[in-house]
């Protein structure tokens, strides 16, 4: 991340919140700063053991992963993942404890590809050698880089039957583009290492993903790097351009509705302090890395307990760990639509730059990330990620009393969060990726889901002319934009006060009166499951209400009860392919919402380590069978929050952001409201300015 904006808060501790502890609690201060989850930052010179790795870090990799490859074979190899082998979880919990000594080792795991193999390398950047090289075996292959897939969409440009196919359109070749797209797997025996292009119109507008070109198909083989098969099958019209510009330079009378700024006023700066990766802010402390396949991961977050004065251990490691989208069309030329975004085409590497005062407010402070691009270089990504306390309106809580004579007593307290933002844009999608911290203790994780749809060329002007299943919702003429899923898997690895946790599940159970003890016949209370393995823990919602609570066993509120963070689900939406469809034995972490499984940290990534054209041999569904015990271990929580997505007009051309989430919320964590003693916001005077009578 950008060293220069991190220095900007190097020293300063501009804090509301730390300066009132400053005042209020200073013989504490020290005991606060050495809580084990609290400023485990480091010096500028070293390493905190989560960071991610660094462009120097990068270019190291490829020169020591390249000199193990001498010769011929080096020309041909490509780097498909670099990143941070994070130390197993327990090495780094040593070092938090004792933060002055020497930090783990820095190692890179890394994903080569040579001869058509894929290698599995990890690299020790102390001692710029290489630990270990092994040749994957399995099913699947590694992620898509950026530099394979711009070669493959040149392709078409000179590829004599595809040029035949345009001009049979009469169409210009200077206006055509492709894009690539992942193909999965249907039972093949075996599989070879390819995608597909499909093709779009770009003449008279840029927002290309609604002018698809139907009927071509090419299969581009990336090892050999050239197109293997050809089709064209059919030809409709290529949806109209009119109407489908989203430039606002490009726009014509009359304009939508007018939209008066706001501004979050801070004369004191920001509220935050950022050293290294490490963000602190009010009660909350936490590291925020970078992974080409996740995107923006979140560690060691830690909240401050007044009452216990040191800092509380809440959330290990958190990231979205797949995004399944699967398409609901089974003709010959979509039925492969069923993308894994993340393993197949990276988060982080989908990252882009960020608009100030447009996709961030005003207040928001910028950072940036890297990658390594397919030869191993460094990628930089300028404004990946932006942080800014949020101030809607919202009301973190509040009481009017009238029930003392002669008194109306009102006390309110403004809910200010602290977001950590990041933008996907994994082709047509737009994915906006929030982190929120509350004062409260809650952390919010929100999704939203904006773009363009991925749309069907098609013969029919009017849903009059429809006479069978489509397969989705006609927006406009010729454009019929196709049912789909978005199913997004997070791993959170919860340490609720200390790494053995239990997960427990409160059921409300309905119980009736018989006895005639009471003029009612039933009422509802709370029967209490702990989970002892991983099958206790599968869960379905909406089947039985019920309280999801991670519980810390071992740690008791005053008054007796097991501290805990416990789940606030979202909107409830379960997969609807059957179980033997192809597309859903490779997604099938998506069965359930919940899951829980030991810490290993082998174990990252849902959908497997090599997504592409997986075979559903190595996910979070797998794994889980071997029903290993959960009861007050070190465990992971997974969570998919989904959504059903049948298009709607107002989708088109460019979708307005549909939002989903959910909540990490304290259950007897604290021992009374964390918020109780906040203090109001203070009121800024602004000169010259008066208040409407």
């Amino acid at each position: 991340m950008d060293q220069a904006k991190n220095a900007l808060f190097k020293g300063q501790i501009t804090l509301a919140f730390h300066r009132a502890m400053a005042s209020t609690f200073k013989p504490i201060l020290l005991l606060l700063l050495f809580s084990i989850y609290t400023f485990s930052a480091v010096s500028s010179h070293q390493h905190h053991p989560l960071d991610p790795l660094t462009p120097s870090e990068f270019t190291l990799v490829r020169t020591i992963v390249k000199k193990s490859y001498p010769g011929p074979n080096t020309y041909n190899l490509t780097f498909q993942y670099i990143g941070l082998d994070e130390p197993d979880k327990p090495i780094v919990l040593s070092w938090l404890a004792n933060p002055a000594s020497k930090p783990p080792p820095r190692l890179a795991f890394v994903i080569t590809r040579v001869e058509k193999q894929s290698h599995e390398i990890v690299v020790d950047l102390s001692t710029r050698s290489i630990v270990s090289d092994k040749v994957h075996n399995g099913h699947g292959y590694p992620l898509f880089t950026l530099a394979e897939q711009f070669l493959a969409i040149e392709l078409p440009q000179t590829y004599e039957p595809f040029l035949e196919s345009i001009k049979k359109r009469k169409l210009n070749l200077s206006d055509v583009t492709c894009s690539t797209f992942s193909i999965g797997w249907f039972g093949e025996a075996t599989s070879k290492r390819v995608l597909k292009l499909l093709c779009f119109y770009i003449e008279g507008t840029v927002n290309l993903y609604v002018r698809p070109l139907e009927g071509i198909t090419l299969v581009v083989d990336l090892d050999e790097m050239k197109i293997v098969e050809y089709f064209d099958r059919f030809i409709v019209p290529v949806p109209k351009a009119e109407g489908t510009e989203y430039r606002a330079s490009k726009q014509k009378p009359p304009f939508g509705p007018r939209l008066n700024g706001a501004a979050f006023v801070q004369p004191d700066g920001p509220g935050f302090k950022i050293d290294g990766h490490t963000v602190s802010w009010a009660n909350w402390v936490f590291h925020l890395g970078f992974d080409v396949r996740a995107g923006p991961i979140i560690s060691l977050a830690s909240i401050l307990d007044l009452e216990q004065k040191a800092y509380r251990q809440v959330l290990y490691r958190g990231f979205i760990s797949e995004l399944f989208v699967p398409y609901m069309d089974p003709s010959e030329d979509w039925y492969y639509k069923t993308f894994f975004d993340s393993g197949e085409f990276g988060f982080g590497q989908s990252a882009v730059s960020l608009k100030p005062f447009a996709d961030c407010p005003s207040n928001a402070v910028f950072l940036d990330a890297y990658y390594a691009a397919s030869d191993g270089t460094p990628v930089k990504i300028s404004n990946t990620f932006c942080i800014f306390e949020r101030y809607a309106g919202d009301v973190m809580w509040r009481h009017t009393e009238l029930g003392i004579p002669n008194e109306i007593i009102t006390e309110v307290r403004p809910e200010v969060s602290l977001v950590v933002r990041m933008v996907a844009t994994v082709g047509n999608y737009d994915y906006v990726l929030d982190w929120e911290f509350k004062p409260s203790g809650s952390i919010k994780f929100g999704v939203g889901l904006t773009g363009v749809l991925e749309v069907k060329g098609a013969t029919y002007t009017h849903t009059d002319q429809v006479k069978e299943d489509i397969h989705g919702t006609l927006l406009s003429e010729n454009t019929i934009g196709v049912y789909h899923d978005h199913f997004l898997t997070y791993h959170l690895d919860l340490d609720v006060d200390g790494k053995d946790n239990s997960f427990v599940k409160n059921n409300l159970e309905t119980i009736r009166v018989t006895d005639g003890s009471s003029p009612r016949k039933s009422y509802w209370t709370v029967v209490s499951e702990t989970a002892k393995t991983e099958s206790d823990a599968r869960i379905q919602l909406g089947l039985k209400a019920s309280e999801l609570v991670v519980v810390n066993p071992s740690k008791k509120t005053k008054i007796g009860n097991n501290v805990g963070y416990r789940l606030i689900p979202g909107s409830v939406t379960h997969p609807l392919l059957s179980y033997d469809d192809y597309p859903q034995i490779r997604g099938a972490f998506t069965n359930n919402d919940v899951w829980v499984t030991p810490y290993n940290k082998s174990e990252k990534w849902a959908g497997g380590l090599y997504a592409d054209r997986s075979r559903g041999d190595d996910t979070l569904a797998v794994w889980s069978r071997r029903n290993r015990k959960i009861e007050n271990e070190d465990i992971v929580m997974w969570y998919t929050i989904g959504f059903h997505h049948v298009p709607s007009q107002e989708d088109f051309p460019v979708m307005p952001t549909l939002s989903g989430g959910f909540e990490l919320r304290p259950t007897n964590f604290f021992e009374r409201n964390a918020v109780l003693k906040t203090r109001p916001i203070s009121r800024v005077h602004w000169p010259n300015c008066t208040t409407r009578p």
